[in-house]
């Protein structure tokens, strides 16, 4: 909201959307151009199930083929989006697809969540994973991986999940339980919400 409010004529890159509101929720504004973005079996169905907008476009792609940003507008300021997306990345499709969204607007941000080590590392401890049967890849330890992989980025925001206020909305037992994990400082660091500039 703090973007599209200071870039009424933004572009958004909404990465691996699936069936995400986002859009629909937050009702940006004409001049805003949204890009939902995932694979063609996922665009299909979120065709299927969501009301087309004139400004709402779906693109059927994996988000690591770099084909579908011939579809998006340049000169334009531009926010992506990642939510649950980086970890099932490899590194270096990860690192490509930042690059290019940074190469591609000439001002913008990336704002998404991550795991570090131990949140790959223990993948097989996460019933989502696990039942899915995906497979977790790229750990992000911390903003100086992002910085240095990617030229052009500054820091804005970097939150442990810990302290967000998406925990603070937790039960208090697990809260006090989580408080109490958060005291190693892998664990502490496990699950990140990221925030660059660029």
């Amino acid at each position: 909201r703090r973007f599209l409010t200071a870039n009424p004529d933004a572009v958004v890159l909404h990465l691996g959307c699936g069936l995400d509101a986002r859009y629909f929720r937050l009702q940006p504004g004409d001049g805003v151009d949204w890009y939902d973005i995932d694979y063609p079996d996922v665009a299909d169905l979120r065709r299927q199930l969501l009301p087309e907008r004139p400004h709402n476009h779906v693109v059927a792609a994996s988000v690591t083929d770099p084909a579908w940003f011939a579809e998006i507008p340049t000169g334009r300021p531009t926010l992506m989006l990642g939510e649950g997306l980086t970890m099932y990345l490899t590194e270096s499709d990860g690192v490509a697809l930042l690059r290019r969204a940074v190469e591609h607007a000439p001002s913008g941000e990336l704002q998404f969540d991550a795991f570090n080590w131990l949140g790959i590392k223990s993948q097989w401890s996460n019933a989502v994973v696990r039942k899915s049967g995906a497979t977790l890849h790229w750990a992000i330890n911390g903003p100086d991986d992002i910085l240095a992989a990617v030229p052009g980025t500054r820091l804005l925001q970097w939150e442990r999940w810990f302290e967000s206020a998406t925990f603070a909305q937790l039960p208090r037992a697990y809260r006090a339980l989580g408080k109490a994990m958060s005291l190693i400082p892998a664990v502490a660091n496990m699950s990140q919400y990221h925030r660059y500039a660029f």
